[in-house]
């Protein structure tokens, strides 16, 4: 499962999000995977592949549904500034929304962004 803050939402459902930022030690999901999004339903994951925040551009923010890569780092930071300064990795995970899930099947990942 995939947890997205609220005000993340509706830039999913019109398709203007289909990729998220995730900070994590170890890689969480593979591509291929069906996952679920809490007020979204069922999506199936397309790609996972590490990310340096450093290096991210106004293009890779705007599949994250960020206006430039400033507002993207500026977000991350917001969420996963400890685990950011910790040395986790990150992780470029993109998705497209449909298919069936069993909630119960699709693999856990809370975090938020």
């Amino acid at each position: 499962m995939l947890l997205f803050k609220k005000k993340f939402l509706e830039a999913i459902r019109t398709g203007e999000k289909v990729q998220t930022i995730r900070l994590w030690k170890h890689r969480r999901m593979r591509s291929g995977q069906r996952s679920y999004i809490p007020g979204i339903g069922a999506i199936r994951i397309l790609g996972v592949e590490p990310v340096e925040i450093d290096r991210l551009t106004d293009a890779d923010a705007l599949p994250d549904g960020f206006p430039d890569a400033r507002s993207l780092r500026k977000e991350l930071q917001t969420l996963y500034g400890e685990k950011i300064a910790l040395g986790y990795q990150a992780y470029r995970i993109t998705f497209e929304i449909g298919g069936e899930v069993d909630r119960n099947e699709a693999t856990p990942c809370n975090e938020t962004t």
